[in-house]
């Protein structure tokens, strides 16, 4: 007796993909390599190629990360994709069940409830705002909820366009190993998985701020020398109208290019309290496939116990702090090795510490009193020229992340099992 795997049951675990862009297939990728869900359905929204045989050999061969078979099971795996139904969609591989849809581009659209769908990871970059009603003709985000999902995954950060309104309480900013546990399925119907680089970023600040002699960061700044995207243009391109960055119409083959990144304002949202520090974050764009690095500046101010204790904020103290860190949790590495760029492409970790290149430099913040009119004068007698020297030690510290399948696809992967697990 034959069994149909494309069949609905209720007991199915079904997952739910919008885009085969880099993030989307790239997250089919980890889900067929996973096997936690029974079947997946992709709506992609158009035709692809000429048949399905072009989807296939889409989904099968990618520039970066080589076929899926060899990347996922090794140099002698076999292809694992065969095509089912021309005409509905359907593929097979590895054994799970593979639905392309390709009618409908609104959310609202969809249908996923026909399918079973209950999570939905929402790849296209494009339905990022999560006040914008499910209704709307353009597409929303919360079309999918309209559409059977009880739960939809952002694989970007939320962007409000009306800066009068806020973030509707539904939606929440969850990372996985920061503050994945904070989910409530009974409140938390969207859900942003902020970006790479505020995934890397934020597992390389968390373990500062949960030691004491690092807790008290008094300010804190981030670049990312990050990849280039699909945002960006092969060649040379004319802006847009009202394009006020034309740096984002010069060729990505050519160029190392200045550009802004929300990881600062997303950051906030998963760790609080990292607002205190005013921190700043900025990227720069550079000619390279994937991987990318996070350059962490931030000045701690030294606790008096510790000064009394000789104790110093030294490099090997903030390298063994990061040991401790990634021998119990595997979602943070420690490597002294000379690492390039290469050498993290699919890495399973949110981030990558550098220990050879972290360092710190001790130092006294000289801080004139006399500009402080509420100080009482009693104080400053007992200061010495109203000058008041305050130990600091500034830290530069350096984490590499594959900022697409290795540490933000896969960390995309955890918080969406995590997710469908919580609404079971």
């Amino acid at each position: 007796m034959s069994v149909n795997l494309f069949e609905k049951t209720t007991n199915k675990k079904v997952l739910g993909i919008n885009s085969l862009g880099r993030i989307g297939k790239l997250t089919l990728w980890h889900h067929i390599g996973r096997k936690y869900f029974d079947e997946i359905i992709i709506n992609q929204g158009r035709e692809i190629g000429r048949s399905l045989a072009d989807t296939a050999q889409f989904i099968e061969k990618d520039s970066t990360y080589g076929s899926m078979h060899r990347f996922l099971y090794g140099v002698y795996a076999k292809p694992c994709i065969k095509i089912i139904d021309e005409v509905e969609g359907k593929l097979m591989i590895d054994g799970i069940p593979v639905t392309i849809l390709r009618k409908n581009r609104n959310p609202k659209d969809i249908g996923w409830r026909n399918y079973g769908v209950e999570v939905v990871a929402e790849c296209t970059g494009a339905f990022i705002d999560p006040t914008v009603p499910e209704d709307d003709a353009k597409g929303s985000i919360r079309g999918h909820l309209l559409s059977g999902a009880k739960a939809v995954i952002n694989s970007s950060a939320f962007k409000i366009k009306d800066k009068a309104k806020t973030a509707p309480e539904d939606s929440i900013t969850l990372i996985y190993g920061i503050n994945h546990g904070s989910f409530d399925p009974e409140k938390h119907k969207l859900i942003s998985a902020a970006s790479c680089t505020t995934t890397g970023l934020a597992h390389m600040i968390k373990p500062l701020l949960e030691d004491r002699l690092t807790a008290n960061m008094l300010t804190a700044s981030m670049s990312t020398i990050h990849a280039a995207t699909n945002t960006q243009t092969v060649m040379d391109s004319v802006p847009q109208a009202g394009e006020k960055d034309l740096r984002k119409g010069r060729s990505v083959l050519n160029n190392i290019i200045l550009t802004s990144t929300n990881a600062a304002q997303a950051l906030a949202q998963v760790i609080p309290e990292i607002s205190a520090t005013g921190f700043m974050a900025d990227s720069i764009r550079i000619p390279t496939p994937t991987e990318s690095l996070i350059i962490l500046n931030a000045t701690f101010q030294v606790p008096k116990d510790a000064l009394n204790e000789k104790t110093e904020l030294t490099r090997e103290y903030i390298n063994n702090l990061y040991k401790k860190t990634a021998a119990s949790s595997p979602l943070l590495v420690f490597s002294e090795e000379q690492n390039v760029s290469c050498d993290m492409a699919g890495l399973d970790a949110a981030v990558v510490i550098e220990g050879q290149f972290n360092h710190t430099r001790t130092a006294f913040l000289k801080m004139k009193l006399e500009g402080f009119a509420d100080l009482p004068q009693e104080v400053l007698k007992h200061i010495p020229g109203g000058v008041l020297e305050l130990p600091v030690v500034h830290a530069k510290l350096f984490g590499w992340y594959d900022n697409e399948f290795g540490s933000y696809t896969n960390r995309l992967g955890d918080l969406t099992v995590h997710i469908h697990k919580s609404l079971s």
